[in-house]
């Protein structure tokens, strides 16, 4: 059972930064990984995916302040989330395709205060 690990959340003041972990229990060399946010009364939205190759793709509305990156000798993703806003207050989740299924990490809370 491959597990996903987030980790860096925490509390934060509009402007500031923080940098998201997702540690994966089996290599990620070959998977796409993404991190997804959900805010409360939300629907589960994409933020950024990252392929095996290093391309990147980000949500329009963090594109410019959130750069994602992978460490495939770590098995680890990162989401480093710069100029942060009230409006990404969310649980953040990494998730990855791994042998046909779709795995999800638990979450980790930012707060974005004003």
């Amino acid at each position: 059972q491959v597990q996903l690990v987030e980790s860096g959340g925490g509390l934060v003041q509009a402007g500031g930064s923080l940098r998201l972990s997702c540690a994966a229990s089996r290599s990620i060399l070959s998977i796409t990984m993404r991190w997804y946010r959900q805010a409360p009364g939300k629907q589960r939205e994409l933020v950024a995916g990252i392929t095996r190759g290093g391309p990147t793709n980000y949500a329009t509305s963090v594109k410019g302040r959130f750069t994602i990156s992978r460490d495939n000798a770590k098995n680890t993703v990162y989401l480093q989330m710069n100029s942060l806003k009230p409006e990404d207050t969310a649980v953040y989740y990494c998730a990855g395709i791994f042998y046909g299924s779709l795995i999800w990490g638990q979450g980790t809370q930012v707060t974005v205060s004003s």
